[in-house]
This record gives structure tokens, sequence and C-alpha cells, in this order.
């Protein structure tokens, strides 16, 4: 058997355009003849694969997963990514995101490490997409994932639009510690998710805001504030008047309940606690939108397919 190189294992992906590691396994599968492990890597569907993985893949679904661990809860979202809207609607596809969320239950939000996860089925979820890629004819990637993990209290899912249970375009967890029972915790967190789907909160509270984000603001307020030509002291309580008023509109405990708009998700949080007769706290949430953030037909959405599918 012929020595599984580098230089062979690079033989090999030049011609097929399949991934490295697959084709060092093809090449360890077939003694290392170029020839019978193309054969290997057509017959995996592999090949195919690799093709199309210069195509943006920016449509898809964000699936969600839930858990009850004694007397908490662990929830998972994920976006799984294929070129066109039409493959949200395919059965397979819908089955495979519904996996990955299950396998990010336990691995969390590292993509590679998801990647690698085993399935029910002994394959991994790599494995998966690409036997996906291969039936579907599209290119796939998981792209992001989140999980929560609470010791005591529960986990709340929601998901915008659904296509099917559990699947749709927005997906929103919210993780919630309380003693009292899942369901009527899960209810107040359900609340609080569709709130979080409407209005897009960027941070749980002041503190997790980004500073640089509230540096832009404050340059943009005092810039405004100067062009008034009032004192510098006032000037100033313009611009701090201003910045509470951004926090109250990115702050997730800041913001206007939108089902109770008289109280703030903080109040709304806490009066639900003092009905439930458990006091309820919100210890953070993340919302998922599909295809947040990617330029479609850039190259380098193409080179981020690339990367997280292993055919860079």
């Amino acid at each position: 058997m012929a020595e599984i190189t580098a230089l062979l294992v690079k033989e090999l992906r030049e011609v097929s355009g399949a991934g490295m590691m697959d084709c060092k396994r093809a090449l360890q599968e077939t003694g290392g003849e170029i020839e019978a492990a193309i054969d290997w890597l057509r017959t995996k569907g592999l090949s195919k694969a690799a093709k199309k993985a210069d195509r943006v893949a920016a449509e898809g679904l964000v699936a969600v997963a839930l858990r009850e661990d004694g007397a908490g809860m662990t929830g998972a979202v994920i976006e799984l990514n294929a070129e066109t809207d039409f493959v949200s609607r395919n059965a397979l596809f819908q089955e495979g995101a519904r996996k990955v969320a299950g396998a990010a239950l336990d691995v969390g939000a590292d993509v590679q490490a998801l990647n690698a996860a085993p399935l029910s089925d002994g394959q991994s979820v790599s494995d998966m997409i690409t036997g996906m890629i291969a039936t579907i004819g599209e290119n796939m990637m998981v792209r992001r994932a989140a999980r929560f993990v609470v010791p005591e209290g529960a986990v709340a899912a929601y998901i915008h639009n659904a296509t099917a249970p559990d699947l749709g375009r927005i997906g929103v967890l919210v993780a919630l510690t309380s003693t009292g029972p899942h369901d009527r915790v899960q209810d107040i967190g359900r609340k609080v998710a569709m709130h979080i789907a409407a209005t897009q909160p960027l941070a749980l509270t002041t503190e997790e805001v980004d500073p640089a984000a509230v540096e832009r603001e404050r340059a943009i307020f005092a810039e405004q504030a100067a062009a008034s030509g009032k004192p510098p002291a006032v000037v100033e309580k313009m611009i701090e008047g201003r910045i509470r008023k951004f926090y109250e509109e990115v702050v997730l405990l800041k913001q206007a309940f939108v089902m109770e708009p008289e109280l703030t998700v903080d109040q709304y949080v806490q009066k639900a606690g003092k009905d439930l007769g458990h006091p309820v706290s919100i210890s953070g949430f993340v919302r998922l939108a599909l295809g947040e953030g990617v330029e479609k037909g850039t190259d380098d959405f193409a080179a981020e397919v690339a990367a997280l599918t292993g055919q860079a």
C-alpha cells in the first residue's frame, strides 16, 4: 500500500475537489490508489458535494430543541443554511435541521464540534449534511449555533413564522432561573421570546451593551446637541438623556414589553413571577434570524462556506 502523504492527499484534492479529510480517508480506504480513491469519493457523493462549496448558502432554516434536565433545562438553536428557500420545505432538510439542533443540546455553540458530533445512526452531523448535499443538490452548512444550560429553571423557545414545528426563519431562546414549574416558567419565557423576535434587543442588561456601540451613539448625540448652541452643561445633560433613551431601546430588560407597554420587560417578569408564586429572572437570550449578516454573492461568504464545510 502506498504511503498516504500530504502530497498525495493534495493531488487527490485538486483532481476531485473534495475536502482534505475526505481525500485522506478515500486514500486510506483504497490503499493510496488515486483512481480508486476518486471512484470512492464519487460513490459517497463527496466529490459532487465539494463542487458546490463555492455557492452561497444564505437560505435554509433556524431550528430549536429543548430538553428537561431534572430541576433545569437545556435549549439549543441552530442555523442550517442552503442555497434556496425551496429547500426549507424539503422533509429531508427539515429533519436534518432538527437533528443538528438535537446534537447542539450536547455539543453547544462550537460549529466545528457540532459538525463532528455523532448522531443516533452513527454518522456525524457533517456526514449527514454531505449526504443531503448529494441528495438534494445544493450546498449546505451549519452556520451558527447557541445553547443555554439552566441548572434550575427553564428555557423557552419561539419560532417566528414557523415553516414546521420548531423550524422557521427566526428562532429565539430565553433562559430563565426559577423554582417554579417548567411549563409555567416557559410560558413567561415564550412571551418574552415573542417580544425579542419583534424588537431585536442588543443585550440583556446595560452592562452587556457593546461599549463601541454606546460610544458611536454618544458621538452622534454629542454632535447633534452641540449644534443646538446650548451651554456645555446643558449639552452634557442632553447627551446623557439620549444615552438613557438608547438603552431603553436596545436593552431587553429596559424595553417596554410589547404585550403590556406600561411595563418594562423586567417589570413584567417580576410581576409574572409574583403571580406564579416563584421569583423568575432572565439569565440570557439569543435571537437567530436566517441569513442575518450574510452578504449574498460575495467571495467572502463563499470562503466562509468553504471553511466551515471543510472544503477550504
